[in-house]
Formats: structure tokens, sequence, C-alpha cells
């Protein structure tokens, strides 16, 4: 049984009490613990490998909806509160579900098991340190299964919605990810993002105008707000 590894953000010690025993009732999760504030839950998912959070949102230092918006990759996200009016906020955030205190144990069950409906979208990563015979690659998953793709194979990944599209020059894969996550993966590893819905690979650049660049045949746009990065690190011709 695939477990999740979760840890509670909550400063008020009765409702961090209900949160972990109802934790502990529910066989897929592992608690590995409990903060007090989410500068303390910052540091734990710096240093643990967290799969789910259940988050109150009046925190001391820093509230709740700050710090999902303050995480780069965050993990999936339950909110735990008294206050109904951050809802609409809170979803628009991509959180997992929005549970109003008292949390009822079969409402708490009804969350948990959406998280567990979910893959968890962190692909497998190996990156090499050093050494030209080893090739870098990362697994993604497509229905169901991991499929493998070296980087050095990747033209450019496209952003759709929900989805990624990682092109080749024989294949197009789909999988449910987030291009800013994807850029953080690729960011050293010869991608350049140069819209807000396209990540390329520069060394498969054919050719580029001030409004686009050309990879395989097909023209992407450059976008407005990334134009001048990009052709300042494309434009090196003497």
């Amino acid at each position: 049984m695939q477990k999740f590894n979760c840890i509670i953000v909550e400063d008020e010690p009765l409702a961090a009490e209900v949160l972990s025993d109802y934790i502990r009732q529910v066989p897929f999760l592992q608690l590995r613990g409990v903060c007090m504030d989410a500068i303390y839950a910052m540091e734990v998912l710096q240093g643990e490998h967290i799969d789910l959070v259940f988050l109150d949102i009046h925190l001391p230092k820093l509230k709740g909806l700050a710090f999902i918006k303050a995480l780069k990759n965050p993990p999936q996200i339950i909110i735990t509160t008294a206050y109904q009016e951050y809802a609409l906020e809170g979803y628009e955030l991509n959180v997992v579900d929005y549970l109003l205190k008292p949390i009822e144990f079969s409402r708490f069950l009804m969350a948990v098991n959406k998280v567990r409906q979910q893959p968890l979208q962190q692909p497998v990563v190996h990156l090499p340190a050093a050494g030209p015979a080893e090739r870098a690659y990362l697994f993604f998953n497509v229905s169901k299964k991991k499929v493998k793709v070296y980087l050095d194979e990747i033209l450019y990944i496209e952003s759709l919605k929900e989805y990624i599209g990682i092109t080749t020059r024989s294949r197009t894969i789909l999988t449910k990810f987030q291009l800013g996550e994807i850029e953080d993966l690729l960011a050293r590893n010869n991608f350049l993002r140069i819209h807000r819905s396209f990540i390329v690979a520069k060394d498969k650049i054919e050719a580029f105008t001030a409004t686009d660049i050309e990879i395989n045949g097909k023209p992407i746009p450059i976008g407005r707000s990334y134009k001048e990065l990009v052709l300042r690190i494309l434009d090196k011709t003497p």
C-alpha cells in the first residue's frame, strides 16, 4: 500500500491532536510531524519528503495562504480552518480540500481519499553528477506507468492546463504536472523558459527572431515578459 507522508501545521494543540488521531486511523497516512507555525513547516519540507500538509490559515508569523504562495513546489495541501471566507482563494491555489472546524472524521476521510486518488506528481529524477557516459533522464507518470525521458532528447515542453506535453523528435508524452515545477528541475540542464506556456532546449533551436524561435520546423512564440532575457541569452553573434 502506498503511504503518504504528512505533516500538520496548526498552532492550536487541541485541533492538532484531533487531526493526529484521525491520521492514525487511516492506514495510508504516515504522520511525520506537527508544526506550530509555517516557518517551522518550511524547514521540515526542506529536510523531508512530504506528500500532504494539513494547514491551518490563521497561524503566527506567516499565514497559511501566504505559506502556500511562498512554496515553489508545494505538496498536496488540505486546509483546516474555522473560517469559510477563504475557501475560494484556497481552491484557486489548487488545494485538495477545504475543511471547516470542527472537522468530522467522515469529512476528513473524504478529503484524504481525494489525495489517494491522485498520483504523486513529482517525477523520479536521475541527474548524474559527472561523467559523459551516463545520460540524465526523468521518469514521468503516464497512464499509470512511469515513462523514461532522456533530457538530451527533449525539444520543448508545452503547458496544457493541468498537463504538460514533452516533445522529442519521435514522440510527445502527456503527464499531469506544472510547467513551473519542471522548469525548476531543468534549470541547469540546457533548458530555457521563453513563454508562460513553453520551455525549450537551447541546443535544439534552429533559428529565432524577435518574436519566436524555431525547433524541428515548428515556430514557438517568445512571450513579451520573457523577450529581453531570451534574446540576450540567444543573441551571442559577435
